[in-house]
């Protein structure tokens, strides 16, 4: 299923078993540089080296905000969306940017949208124009919202200072939200590992609950998509490798090793990667492996 819209030199060998790949870094940095807009260049750069965007970057990158703080996807009109909330967080996210107020404002409204049982759902208002994975009533895509809304705010909320003190705990100032959309995540789960869901869940909910420190959740969801990576698209790779590493799993636990073994196997000879959503989105697929590879 497709989601919408979505020092580095040398380069990195991965090895499973005993074969060893090797994924071009420096071909996709050369992709990026070439085919990517001037937000997705600076996203390069901070990826890269922690280069801070200039001020119009970043003022480009935050742009078409709703009066509620976050962000309307294409197919919503002006109804703040949960989906694209969390991708524009994303892309903050490359660019160093969880601190500035934009990425504050929309972290508060994300943790404001949460329900009494710990899950997100798109607003009613969007029944008619949401995409499956973000239909208003569907357990499938509420269980999918859940776990991009608990991922980012796990990853970002130490940097909400608007939502109230900072602590230590997982989330920071969101760290209830957060502890309560784990227990939701988890209760989902089926004896074997899976989830009554798409795809993405399973590594956006490993992430939060190895966060949580839930590692037995996390291990039997991780060994589901151990064997599903075979038949892994790359932008699928790519977004599972992105998303364990921005929490620290280790780069040398197996489905991090087999994803780097995916994504070396689909590199393409220009250096990048291929979307699932189009050629248009084929650089920020480029850039989640540059980050997986961080």
């Amino acid at each position: 299923m497709g989601f919408r819209r979505p020092s580095y030199r040398g380069a990195e060998p991965a090895g499973v078993g005993s074969v060893v790949v090797v994924v071009d870094l420096d071909g996709a940095i050369g992709f990026v540089v070439a085919h990517g807009d001037a937000v997705e260049r600076a996203r390069l750069s901070w990826l890269r080296a922690g280069t801070p965007p200039p001020p119009e970057i970043l003022d480009l990158a935050e742009v078409g905000r709703t009066r509620d703080g976050g962000w309307p996807a294409m197919w919503a009109g002006e109804v703040t969306s949960v989906d694209a909330t969390c991708f524009r967080l994303g892309e903050l996210d490359d660019l160093g940017a969880l601190d500035r107020p934009a990425a504050r404002t929309a972290l508060d409204w994300l943790a404001s949208r949460q329900q009494p049982d710990g899950c997100w759902e798109e607003d009613v208002a969007l029944a008619d124009t949401a995409p499956a994975w973000a239909l208003p009533g569907d357990p499938e895509a509420r269980l999918f919202l859940t776990a991009n809304a608990a991922f980012r705010l796990s990853v970002a909320g130490r940097d909400a200072r608007s939502a109230g003190p900072l602590d230590d705990r997982v989330g920071g100032a969101y760290a209830g939200v957060v502890h309560a959309a784990a227990r939701a995540l988890a209760d989902a789960l089926r004896p074997d590992g899976t989830w009554p869901s798409y795809l993405p869940v399973g590594w956006l909910s490993a992430a939060v609950l190895h966060l949580q420190q839930m590692y037995d959740e996390a291990a039997r969801i991780r060994a589901v998509l151990d064997e599903r990576m075979r038949d892994m698209s790359s932008a699928d790779a790519a977004w599972l490798a992105a998303t364990l590493r921005r929490v620290d799993v280790p780069a040398a636990e197996w489905t991090l090793v087999a994803a780097r073994h995916r994504l070396a196997s689909t590199q393409r000879t220009d250096g990048g990667w291929s979307s699932d959503d189009g050629h248009q989105f084929d650089v920020h697929t480029t850039l989640a492996v540059i980050r997986a590879f961080r």
